[in-house]
């Protein structure tokens, strides 16, 4: 029997009405790589084992939750590096804050309006 779930890769599905806005805004601002897309999904490769889907609520039988009571977390390395980035691809990212739980942290939101948190772990933490 098993101890635990071992999982290959995880992939969180976004669900939206702003479908081909939200896409564009992970293509274009954030570069991510594509795995897979149709006429109304499209799947991002994050990481190695990590993937960001988007589908178009009007083909799914979920419908969007237009971004209430989700956050998306994203660690980088260089969270100044990362600011920069956003902000010169039009992704408006807000200040950079030193978070409670010891990281700097900053928040923008896609066009489906997901809150999207991007942190780094501070340098002496």
């Amino acid at each position: 029997m098993l101890e635990r779930l071992t999982f290959t890769t995880t992939n969180t599905i976004l669900y939206c009405q702003r479908w081909q806005a939200t896409v564009a805004f992970y293509q274009n601002v954030f570069n991510l790589p594509v795995n897979f897309s149709s006429e109304w999904f499209i799947e991002f490769q994050l990481s190695d084992t990590a993937r960001l889907s988007i589908a178009d609520e009007r083909r799914a039988t979920v419908k969007s939750s237009l971004g209430r009571g989700i956050t998306l977390t994203f660690q980088v390395e260089n969270i100044q590096e990362a600011w920069q980035h956003l902000r010169d691809k039009g992704g408006n990212p807000g200040a950079v804050r030193q978070h409670a739980w010891g990281a700097q942290v900053f928040y923008l939101s896609d066009p489906e309006g997901h809150r999207l948190e991007i942190w780094s772990a501070n340098e002496s933490a």
